[in-house]
């Protein structure tokens, strides 16, 4: 079990990590996909920042600071729900598969998570 969060949380982290630079560099397909769902260019950095804080908290989760690993889960959780929302508000189908693999991974990092620390009765320690 701790194998397998390790390796979904670290696939989760890079994941993140990756597009997080991704925005911040406003790479073209980021700004296209951004444009193609209604979000404001000026949002890019925000959201950026929010998937970047995800990836370090899932880090800090991982290196022994459970709540924040959770915490920081739950957030791209919610992050992910919330793109997929603006993707069907938007009425731009075509992509929806990329957040939902992201959600995909958050929700499955989130799971391992929570298992992980039940088995050892709390969330202060691994």
């Amino acid at each position: 079990m701790s194998t397998t969060y390790a390796i979904v949380t670290v696939i989760t982290v890079l994941a993140n990590a990756g597009i997080a630079v991704a925005d911040f560099r406003r790479a073209g397909f980021v700004v296209a996909n951004s444009t193609e769902v209604g979000l404001p260019r000026t949002w890019l950095p925000w959201l950026a920042t929010l998937k970047a804080a995800g990836a370090v908290g899932l880090l800090l989760g991982l290196l022994g600071v459970p709540v924040i690993g959770v915490a920081a889960a739950t957030g791209l959780v919610l992050f992910f729900v919330g793109a997929i929302a603006a993707h069907i508000r938007a009425r731009v189908h075509h992509n929806v598969p990329f957040p939902a693999c992201y959600l995909g991974l958050a929700v499955a990092s989130l799971a391992l998570a929570v298992v992980r620390y039940q088995v050892t009765g709390s969330l202060s320690t691994p």
